[in-house]
């Protein structure tokens, strides 16, 4: 592992910058009244390869009933026996990707991100410490993927789209990456950490 990679996220993780939200570019949308969030945490899985470092992230499967064939980080809501949204993160990274939690070195949580479906979910940014076999869930994870670190860190590769959503107009972060349409809130939270190094000189 690069300790230089490593000093930067953590670096990140100590950055000072503002949470980040499924309404940070639409002020006027009216969330649901009385609406409970719910917590989640996912995975920010950076691992090192001979190309440079990457970040994983699977795709949906398209039979799900929620958000089918969208782009997201391995992760869910917080169960029971977890740990936390850190637990969670790690139990469905395990159960969604098959990677295990001895290859993952924790190194912190990002500020908890709150979703338009009533989430609260925690970004835990880590690292993957040992080589593995990515095997997608059946049933629930179409493909594994990986993007570059450097693809999501650079601002000129985001667009802003809308679309309307429950009756009103809703923009959404969007980083295209090949075939790979990454929007939504997974585009937010790898904003929000690109916007945290924009500033490291490393």
């Amino acid at each position: 592992m690069t300790p230089d990679l490593r000093a930067r996220l953590l670096r990140a993780l100590e950055a000072e910058a503002p949470p980040s939200s499924d309404y940070d570019l639409v002020p006027e949308w009216v969330p649901a009244k009385g609406a409970r969030l719910r917590h989640a945490g996912v995975l920010v899985a950076v691992r090192e390869t001979a190309d440079g470092p990457t970040v994983i992230l699977t795709k949906r499967s398209s039979a799900l009933k929620h958000h089918p064939g969208q782009i997201a980080f391995p992760g869910g809501k917080v169960d029971a026996g977890d740990d936390g949204p850190v637990g969670a993160a790690l139990r469905e990274a395990e159960e969604e990707i098959a990677l295990p939690r001895d290859a993952v070195e924790v190194l912190g949580a990002l500020p908890p991100h709150e979703t338009v479906t009533a989430f609260e979910v925690t970004p835990v940014l880590a690292l993957v410490t040992r080589a593995f076999d990515p095997v997608p869930e059946a049933g629930e994870v179409e493909e594994v993927f990986e993007t570059p670190l450097n693809h999501v860190l650079n601002p000129a590769n985001y667009s802003i789209q809308s679309r309307r959503w429950r009756g009103q107009r809703r923009a959404y972060f969007t980083v295209p990456y090949g075939p790979y349409y990454i929007w939504g809130a997974t585009a937010r939270m790898l904003r929000a950490l690109a916007d945290r190094m924009a500033d490291d000189p490393n």
